[in-house]
């Protein structure tokens, strides 16, 4: 089973999903998370305790600020986590984002605020283990820096592609590395 975590402003029906599910059917969740840090985290922390009540041990996929999500996810529950373009200093990358946003799924609107910059700081790993990550990387990010995610997660299994964008070109060529990685 795989529990897809979104990025900022996402939700889960955005394209990655859907190609995840055209190949995986049923055996991807991917549920459509609050924009506040503290809700997001409870929502998946909830859905990660009720699939091992269930004896299910998902793989975490996280895009971007779900990277980041993921990666916590995946150390306090010890779980294996494929990254896409991970963020890796949201507190920082997401501090020009304050004020109203839009969803880019439904494009409704919401508030992002420095509250919710700060409460993200909670969520941060300073050393995760590289054994348990799958890295996705391209160098062409116009978001975020490739190289900040390279260097955290030195040691673990990495694709760094050249060119390519912040939402992974080509991501349906990727699928089988994950569907590998994950034993589904």
């Amino acid at each position: 089973m795989l529990l897809y975590i979104h990025g900022f402003g996402s939700s889960g029906r955005g394209a990655k999903v859907t190609q995840l599910r055209e190949a995986l059917g049923e055996r991807v969740l991917a549920p459509s998370l609050s924009p506040i840090p503290d809700l997001a985290i409870d929502t998946l922390e909830q859905i990660v305790r009720c699939m091992q009540t269930c004896t299910v041990r998902p793989t975490l996929v996280g895009s971007s600020l779900g990277g980041f999500y993921t990666t916590y996810l995946a150390e306090k529950y010890d779980l294996k986590a494929v990254l896409i373009n991970p963020s890796v200093t949201p507190c920082e990358t997401l501090a020009s984002h304050t004020g109203l946003n839009h969803s880019f799924y439904d494009f409704s609107d919401y508030e992002w605020t420095q509250k919710h910059i700060e409460s993200l700081r909670k969520y941060a790993v300073t050393d995760p283990d590289p054994a348990r990550y799958l890295l996705l990387l391209q160098t062409g990010d116009e978001v975020l820096d490739y190289r900040q995610a390279e260097r955290k997660y030195r040691g673990a299994e990495m694709v760094v592609e050249e060119g390519g964008s912040h939402g992974f070109e080509d991501f349906e060529r990727k699928i089988p590395l994950i569907r590998s990685f994950s034993g589904l």
